[in-house]
């Protein structure tokens, strides 16, 4: 039986986005980054929520969408898993969401002034964090 992985999530009450959304985003992090592997439990809907402090309703929803992109897998009475690697996407769809994430990431930084160069090195160092770990 798998074990339940703590899930170490940071809500902010000043974040624009939505609780859920807050949770959605963090979760996939963590699977992409690996520190959530497949096959690892999260914590129950009832547990994440006492955890956060927040309504369970809301945890149930984020997971309910984590499941229904593929990143989850719910087990009838056993609760969510990390769900095996997979394209989630199609491919039309996987550009189209990173075309709009550009567009975005491209509208914040041009609202703040920065030099390109210094937006590209911060972009740099904060994807790389999604580069695979290399083992010694």
């Amino acid at each position: 039986m798998a074990r339940t992985s703590a899930l170490m999530l940071q809500i902010a009450t000043g974040d624009p986005r939505p609780i859920t959304r807050q949770i959605v985003d963090g979760v996939r992090m963590k699977i992409a980054t690996g520190e959530l592997t497949p096959g690892a439990q999260l914590p129950s809907v009832r547990g994440l929520a006492q955890q956060l402090t927040i309504n369970p309703n809301t945890v149930a929803k984020a997971y309910a969408e984590l499941a229904t992109e593929g990143w989850l897998d719910a087990r009838q009475g056993l609760g969510f898993y990390v769900a095996a690697p997979r394209q989630r996407l199609s491919d039309s769809e996987r550009d189209r969401r990173l075309d709009e994430a550009i567009q975005r990431f491209v509208h914040e930084v041009a609202a703040l002034d920065y030099p390109p160069e210094r937006a590209l090195a911060r972009l740099d160092r904060e994807l790389r964090v999604l580069a695979p770990k290399k083992t010694a």
